[in-house]
């Protein structure tokens, strides 16, 4: 097995929580909300989004589109923040650990640029990252190849030293693809199980 020289974390669902779905239901109840995810495409908005496109133009343009949801869709614009969360602080605290070791931490994140910058101030531990590859200002987003060669010709580690989480399984194989190593992010438990079998923490380290 080939020695690690960074790990590479995904931010939603690894570290903080993204499901917009729970605040809606809230908000609007869960057969409205249901009815409109169904008419309204508000995740292929987001990738926009994330690909660097202006985001208060993104939703409400797609506001005027859908007059029925027209309130609701500037929800995404308006209470961004409310639909992150919470933190996995187990994921945190292995963030952390791996710092603590000197091993080089980076983030490789779909993450629009307005919103990174918003949820800095909201989640202060996305600044300890020793390296930040944020897909609205690289203007291209998992799990498309080119996004994993830019970070690659960035920090000049080969690819099978790399080992990278995300929940996505789409976002893991086009990794894989390229020759790093992953692990698809369940839970932060397995997460540090995997960080414990390359050896780059003991259990007592990796524990919550």
């Amino acid at each position: 097995m080939t020695k690690i020289e960074a790990v590479v974390f995904d931010i939603g669902n690894v570290l903080i929580g993204w499901q917009p779905e729970p605040f809606y239901d809230k908000h609007i109840g869960e057969d409205r909300r249901r009815e409109m995810f169904a008419t309204v495409d508000l995740h292929g908005a987001n990738d926009r989004l994330d690909r660097g496109e202006g985001f208060r133009d993104i939703f409400y343009d797609l506001a005027e589109e859908y007059p029925k949801f027209k309130d609701e869709i500037r929800l995404w614009h308006d209470r961004w923040i409310d639909l992150t969360g919470p933190v996995i602080d187990h994921s945190v605290a292995l963030l952390r650990a791996l710092k603590t070791k000197g091993i080089p931490v980076f983030a490789l994140t779909n993450f629009g640029v307005e919103t990174f910058a918003m949820s800095e101030g909201v989640y202060p531990f996305l600044r300890e990252f020793d390296r930040r590859y944020i897909s609205g200002h690289m203007k291209r987003i998992k799990p498309e190849p080119e996004i994993y060669q830019m970070l690659e010709a960035d920090c000049g580690i080969a690819p099978d030293a790399l080992l990278f989480t995300d929940d996505r399984l789409d976002n893991i194989n086009a990794a894989k693809a390229r020759g790093w190593q992953t692990h698809q992010f369940v839970t932060a438990t397995d997460w540090a199980d995997t960080l414990i079998a390359h050896g780059l923490l003991s259990f007592e380290e990796a524990k919550p």
